[in-house]
């Protein structure tokens, strides 16, 4: 069967190359102009782009309907889609780039730096545990600072479990009355 303007669609959906090679033929040129508009910073993507409007046009006839629009407005849209997620897989090469390809050398940690931001950050921990009975300030440090278990350190404290957790959440409570979260209004 001779395909023609009035059976390709028909010819795509039975799956007949010939109503395809006639959808190319007449619409190619109109589509790829959609896809050089899309990619204009691209070009040596459009005829990949091209073929992937072709595909997906090969494998979803069936979601043309005649009845709410004319093959030539469905096959745009298949067209402009493809574009803009030809442009994405650009975007994200892009953005991907190997540590091998960039001669950014990394910065080796500063034992200095490290020892003095150490030093500073138990300024600031001993100043904010300062609000604190002596007891519980030993609780703190042990349980967030040490990384003990509540319990382990509770037991070396000669607390019970439930007596770590409350001094904990009052103390925690202490601290955030004293030392910061404002309430948003």
């Amino acid at each position: 069967m001779k395909a023609n303007e009035n059976n390709f669609v028909d010819l795509i959906r039975r799956r007949q190359e010939e109503g395809l090679v006639y959808m190319i033929r007449t619409y190619g040129v109109f589509l790829k102009s959609i896809v050089k508009k899309r990619l204009f910073a691209s070009p040596d993507r459009v005829e990949e782009c091209m073929n992937d409007i072709f595909l997906g046009i090969w494998k979803n006839i069936d979601c043309y309907d005649e009845n709410r629009g004319s093959f030539v407005n469905w096959a745009a849209g298949v067209a402009r889609l493809e574009a803009v997620d030809m442009l994405r897989r650009i975007q994200r090469e892009h953005n991907t780039i190997s540590l091998e390809e960039t001669e950014l050398e990394i910065p080796k940690e500063d034992p200095a730096l490290l020892e003095l931001t150490e030093q500073e950050l138990s300024k600031e921990t001993e100043g904010i545990l300062k609000c604190l009975s002596p007891r519980d300030q030993e609780l703190f440090r042990r349980i967030f600072l040490m990384e003990e278990e509540p319990e382990e350190a509770g037991q070396a404290l000669g607390m019970s479990r439930e007596n770590v957790y409350v001094r904990i959440f009052r103390g925690k409570k202490k601290i955030r009355d004293k030392f910061g979260e404002r309430k948003r209004a």
